[in-house]
């Protein structure tokens, strides 16, 4: 409380900041290393207590993609994308390829967002990633590779129509984010993740 007798709000009550608003879903396909570096990069999250949960849904992983989801405490759904929607526990759902990083301040950029809109967003593009020129002529970045969030009655009313996190945010209306996230690599998109 101030002296004049007017109280405070804490930063979080004016950005609409939950604690357990949000969930994150990285769904994978031998991804075990782009998983560990997408998981690092939402410790910021974790701690100031903005990310719920992390649920990986794996499609078919052969390598360490379990036993680092495991160690990093995340739930693994292998049912498709509508199980881990399901398992999901945020009002809110993120949708990260494995291997993406959002950059610094992603969380007041989440919470001020989820605060003030019921809409769909997508992070902005990393200046630094350094695609070049030919490439993003000749390829489109997937659906995913600016990362999705999303309200969770959204996800639950598109996944009746979606088998994979691709589909999912495929053709979707969405607002653009302040802040930027790092790319998954392309190696990523080549271990045959949008098609089971």
């Amino acid at each position: 409380m101030f002296e004049n007798g007017t109280r405070q709000l804490a930063p979080e009550a004016c950005l609409g900041y939950q604690p357990d608003m949000l969930s994150v879903i990285i769904e994978t396909h031998n991804d075990e290393e782009g998983l560990a570096r997408t998981l690092a990069s939402l410790v910021s999250g974790a701690v100031e207590g903005m990310v719920r949960d992390v649920v990986v849904c794996d499609r078919g992983s052969t390598d360490g993609t379990r036993t680092v989801a495991e160690h990093a405490g995340c739930a693994w759904v292998e049912g498709g994308i509508a199980a881990a929607i399901a398992a999901a526990k945020g009002d809110w759902l993120l949708l990260l390829e494995p291997g993406a990083r959002p950059a610094e301040g992603w969380t007041e950029a989440v919470a001020t967002h989820a605060a003030g809109s019921g809409m769909a967003a997508r992070f902005s593009r990393d200046r630094a990633d350094r695609t070049p020129f030919l490439s993003r002529i000749l390829s489109r970045p997937g659906p995913l590779a600016q990362g999705l969030l999303l309200p969770r009655r959204q996800a639950l009313a598109l996944v009746r129509n979606a088998d994979s996190a691709e589909a999912l945010g495929r053709g979707l209306a969405v607002k653009t984010l302040k802040t930027a996230i790092q790319p998954a690599r392309r190696v990523g998109r080549e271990t045959g993740l949008a098609s089971p």
